[in-house]
C-alpha cells in the first residue's frame, strides 16, 4: 500500500525508559509471547489448527522438581550432516524429565545449528551430562549406524535408543500435544525457538513454522514419546 511506512522498535531501544524498569519487565515477560510482542516488537499470531498455542504453553511454566524418575535426551540429527560435513538443518537436542507422579518436565533446549557431526554430538554429550540423563533417544532415519558411531565418538556412553520415523512429524506430535492438553507436561523456563516450532505444527496442514524443519520439536516428541507413550518409567527416585 502506497503511503504506508511500517516501523518497529524494541522496548530496550527507548532511551527515555529507566533501565530498572526495562530490566524488570524483561525479567517478568522476556521469552513469552506477550513479551516478544510488547517488548521486542514482533508480530506473533497463532496458526489456525496448530497443535500448540503460545498462551497454553505460557500456562505450563514450572520450576524444576527436586526428584525425577528418569531423564532422557531426544535428538533429531540434521539431515545430510553426516554425509556432507555439516551442511544440513539444525540438530534438535531436548532434555526431558519425568517425576514420580507421571508429569514430564522439559528441562533444556540444547539444539545447535550449522554444526558439524562432531560438534552436535558433543552438544548431545554435554546436555546428557548436565541433566544426568539415563538415555539418549535419537532418530536414525539419516543412517542409524552412522548416528551411533558419531555419538560414541563424542563419548556418549550412556544407553542409546535409535528410533525410526514411520509417520510424518505432525502425526507423531499429535499424541504428545494431547499430553500437554491434559496438563501432563511442564516447561522449566522459556524456550522461544522450540516453542515457535511447536506452534508451527498444524493438524492437517503440515509444518508452517520457522525454518525448513521442526528439528527441536521433533527431538521433544521423541523424548516425550519414550518417557510417556512407550515403556513405563523404571521405579526409583533420583535427586538433582
Amino acid at each position: 500500500m502506497r503511503g504506508l511506512v511500517e516501523t518497529r522498535g524494541r522496548t530496550r531501544d527507548n532511551p527515555f525508559l529507566p533501565a530498572a524498569f526495562v530490566e524488570q519487565v524483561e525479567e517478568s515477560y522476556g521469552g513469552t509471547a506477550l513479551g516478544r510482542q510488547e517488548l521486542d516488537g514482533e508480530m506473533i499470531d497463532d496458526l489456525a489448527g496448530a497443535l500448540w498455542s503460545r498462551a497454553a504453553l505460557d500456562r505450563l511454566r514450572s520450576d524444576v522438581p527436586e526428584a525425577l524418575v528418569r531423564v532422557v535426551v531426544g535428538v533429531d540429527p540434521p539431515a545430510g550432516s553426516i554425509e556432507d560435513g555439516g551442511g544440513g538443518d539444525a540438530c534438535g537436542i531436548v532434555a526431558v524429565g519425568l517425576d514420580g507422579d507421571g508429569v514430564a518436565y522439559v528441562l533444556d533446549d540444547a539444539s545447535v545449528a550449522a554444526a558439524s557431526p562432531e560438534a552436535w554430538a558433543r552438544a548431545v554429550a554435554g546436555c546428557a551430562a548436565r541433566h544426568r540423563a539415563d538415555r539418549v533417544i535419537a532418530e536414525a532415519n539419516q543412517g542409524g549406524a552412522m548416528v551411533r558411531s558419531v555419538l560414541l565418538a563424542a563419548d556418549v556412553t550412556l544407553p542409546l535408543t535409535l528410533v525410526r520415523a514411520s509417520r510424518g512429524k505432525v502425526a507423531r506430535a499429535e499424541p504428545v500435544a494431547t499430553l500437554y492438553h491434559r496438563g501432563r507436561v511442564r516447561h522449566c523456563g522459556r524456550f522461544p525457538a522450540l516453542e515457535d516450532e511447536m506452534c508451527g505444527l498444524v493438524a492437517g496442514g503440515g509444518y508452517q513454522g520457522p525454518g525448513r524443519s521442526p528439528d527441536r520439536a521433533d527431538a521433544l516428541v521423541w523424548a516425550l514419546t519414550e518417557l510417556m507413550l512407550g515403556r513405563r518409567a523404571r521405579a526409583g527416585v533420583r535427586t538433582l
